[in-house]
């Protein structure tokens, strides 16, 4: 690699706002990339619209995929061309009042017992808050809301939630994806139950869970208390008003920064429902309606022309695919045989049918055949095809080809599960299973019906 120009040999950008007089940066405005340094000049006619220039110029030189500024430098110049943070904060809160999800409807958990937005001294029930927030966690908000108002119902405290079965609780959360947040969930239930809610970072972070976003969440929301967040949406917001060039999770500590250092103290809890609203509802991965944004003028990537090219990701890699063999057997009672899967890994602890993945060149029965011994020790007769169900994880693609079996021998076992049970098809809906499992069960009720 050649030799870092010197800030005196530094190329210089001018940008004219129709005066006469030019205003020159200081060395520490410089932008150093790779062999380059680039000074910007601006000629300035009208204050207001000084920062809007500068981050067009700024976005210029972003939009050349030639330059990657470090993150110091870039950080050093979003410092000179950005408001202040105090006044952000309040441009992101004046926008929000307006344009916010601040009312019952979108987020009864946010609300007092009367039903009205809490001001800065009041608390609200972190139970209910905690609950929303473990399953807001990947999953979108109006999703959530009819399964947190059924939990409410069916679990309305802490100590209910705690006393629960594990069972009853897996059950109460199916269709939510996930499924290690609710065994999560009722882990720490019975460790806060009778107890004191936590008011500090680190005794939320100890509980099964909940990271350092979610316990600031909590806080932030119950107690007004100043902590910051990080998720998905803050991290796409953040990368964009920064134009950052690497992955969001290749500088946690730094994207944490920037959060902390935006974040109203006075008003956190208004100031980070605000800061997950703009990304929820207006920095959206696609489509970002940047007109609506009350950031627009400190954002880089909205100058650059093209903010959907941040944040910066690893490029979308193909799904890899699998077709997955499922006998749903029945005995000459009429009984249908599931097991339940281990706690740990994707989907502990739910029922399923039982199969496995086909091999390559091997037909689906006998896949089915094959499994059913393997996992179970059970000799079937395959019959015809039940259903077949496409369903998409977050890192692969199944294909699930489910057949009618008729048990001939063997004594089920739970070779590779935790229980083996053979029930009433009509008594199913008294189990958790997948979301992939429930049009199966659809399917063998209307065959039998």
């Amino acid at each position: 690699m050649g030799e870092v120009a010197s800030k005196d040999q530094a190329e210089h950008i001018d940008f004219g706002i129709g005066s006469d007089q030019k205003t020159t940066f200081t060395p520490a405005q410089v932008i150093t990339t790779g062999t380059r340094v680039i000074r910007l000049n601006v000629q300035v006619s009208d204050s207001k619209r000084c920062s809007r220039t500068l981050v067009r110029g700024f976005g210029r030189l972003m939009a050349d995929r030639s330059l990657v500024p470090s993150v110091l430098d870039q950080t050093a110049l979003m410092g000179v061309i950005s408001k202040p943070a105090s006044a952000m904060a309040q441009d992101l809160l004046g926008w929000w009042q307006i344009n916010g999800r601040c009312d019952a409807v979108q987020k009864p958990w946010m609300v007092t017992r009367a039903g009205r937005w809490p001001t800065v001294t009041d608390e609200l029930d972190p139970y209910s808050i905690w609950i929303a927030e473990v399953m807001l966690q990947q999953t979108q908000l109006q999703v959530v809301l009819p399964y947190w108002w059924r939990w409410m119902e069916v679990f309305p405290t802490v100590d209910a939630l705690a006393a629960a079965s594990l069972e009853h609780v897996r059950l109460q959360w199916q269709g939510l994806g996930y499924y290690s947040r609710a065994r999560r969930l009722h882990a720490a239930a019975q460790r806060l139950a009778q107890g004191t809610w936590p008011r500090d970072l680190d005794s939320w972070m100890g509980l099964p869970g909940i990271g350092r976003t979610t316990a600031g969440s909590i806080l932030s929301s119950a107690f007004n208390a100043p902590f910051a967040i990080l998720d998905g949406n803050v991290k796409r917001v953040l990368a964009r008003l920064h134009a950052h060039p690497r992955l969001p999770a290749r500088d946690q500590v730094l994207f944490w920064q920037w959060s902390e250092a935006l974040l109203d103290s006075a008003r956190p809890r208004d100031f980070n429902q605000a800061l997950m609203d703009l990304g929820a509802t207006v920095c959206t991965p696609r489509n970002p309606d940047c007109d609506r944004c009350p950031w627009m003028s400190s954002c880089a990537a909205y100058a650059s022309g093209d903010p959907t090219r941040w944040p910066m990701t690893d490029g979308s890699k193909p799904l890899p695919f699998q077709q997955i063999g499922v006998g749903v057997v029945l005995n000459a009672q009429g009984l249908v045989l599931i097991d339940q899967r281990m706690e740990e890994g994707l989907l502990g602890g739910m029922w399923e049918f039982p199969g496995g993945k086909q091999e390559p060149g091997e037909s689906i029965e006998t896949c089915i055949k094959r499994e059913l011994m393997e996992e179970l020790g059970i000799v079937v007769r395959v019959g015809e095809e039940l259903i077949t169900v496409d369903h998409a994880y977050s890192h692969k693609k199944l294909r699930f080809v489910v057949h009618l079996c008729a048990w001939v021998s063997g004594d089920p076992q739970p070779l590779a599960s935790q229980q083996v049970r053979w029930v009433a098809p009509d008594q199913l809906n008294t189990f958790a299973f997948p979301a992939a499992n429930t049009r199966m069960i659809e399917a063998l009720l209307r065959s039998i019906n």
